[in-house]
């Protein structure tokens, strides 16, 4: 079931949806007596154009031959840590491009400078996208003018850092990943199941604390598999190095099972 969700700017969109056959369940609106009716028609209408707009940038990646990965976590997850490892793993067996998206500052962008990517673009969203915390298919539309496709193999698409909004929004990719940082806890798939239940791998990071912290990783798997039994895990340490080896196998498995 679905959730409203309005910012303090005015922007508003839902969350929790999933789509069947182009209808969107956009969830129980009757508690808004007045207005629910209007809101499930407003709701509609917005998902479907992203969709739409999805559809469009997954067709152009087809196109080109390059295979997108939509990578997402909490904010402090290590997203871009890992990122500068894969970049230095992988990048020169493969054409990575990374499209880096942030409500506001270059920073993730400049960290990732020079560290062996083929090319990058940034999306702000509060530069004329309401500074929303999430990406969608129009703003990654708008960042893939600025990236050669035809001279990528791989596309990562570095996400937001928020647990929720994120996943709720197909931008065009071909398969989803999440960065999990052991830091947060072993509930956070049964309290936000959103995300993990729709991603295709999760990276579990930051094992090198794991002798420093009272975490229960076979619990934390247990409760991840309640909610996705399929979902890859694989276990990092961004910091030191460890598992990124794995992961990069998986990011090039991604790629080499597309056309």
């Amino acid at each position: 079931m679905s959730r409203f969700h309005a910012h303090a700017d005015g922007t508003a969109h839902e969350h929790e949806r999933e789509a069947d056959e182009g209808h969107h369940d956009v969830g129980d609106h009757s508690g808004y007596a007045a207005t629910g009716t209007a809101r499930v028609e407003i709701l509609e209408r917005i998902l479907s154009e992203n969709d739409r707009v999805a559809a469009a940038n997954r067709q152009d990646f087809t196109n080109a031959g390059v295979v997108s990965v939509n990578l997402m976590s909490s904010p402090g997850a290590g997203k871009t840590t890992l990122l500068k490892r894969t970049l230095a793993e992988i990048g020169q067996r493969c054409r990575v491009g990374i499209l880096e998206g942030d409500i506001a500052t270059s920073l993730d962008a400049d960290e990732l400078a020079g560290s062996g990517a083929a090319a990058m673009a940034l999306i702000n969203t509060s530069a004329g996208f309401g500074g929303e915390c999430h990406l969608d298919a129009v703003m990654v539309r708008s960042g893939l003018r600025r990236l050669p496709l035809s001279g990528l193999d791989l596309l990562i698409i570095e996400n937001v850092g928020n647990l929720v909004c994120p996943a709720e929004f197909d931008v065009g990719e071909h398969a989803k990943a999440m960065v999990y940082a052991i830091t947060e806890g072993e509930e956070k798939p049964l309290k936000y199941p959103v995300m993990f239940r729709a991603v295709d791998a999760v990276v579990v990071n930051k094992i090198d604390l794991l002798p420093h912290l009272d975490f229960d990783m076979s619990r934390f798997v247990a409760n991840l598999r309640a909610v996705n039994p399929a979902a890859e895990v694989i276990k990092t340490s961004a910091r030191t190095g460890a598992g990124v080896g794995e992961w990069c196998r998986w990011l090039l498995a991604q790629a080499s099972s597309r056309p």
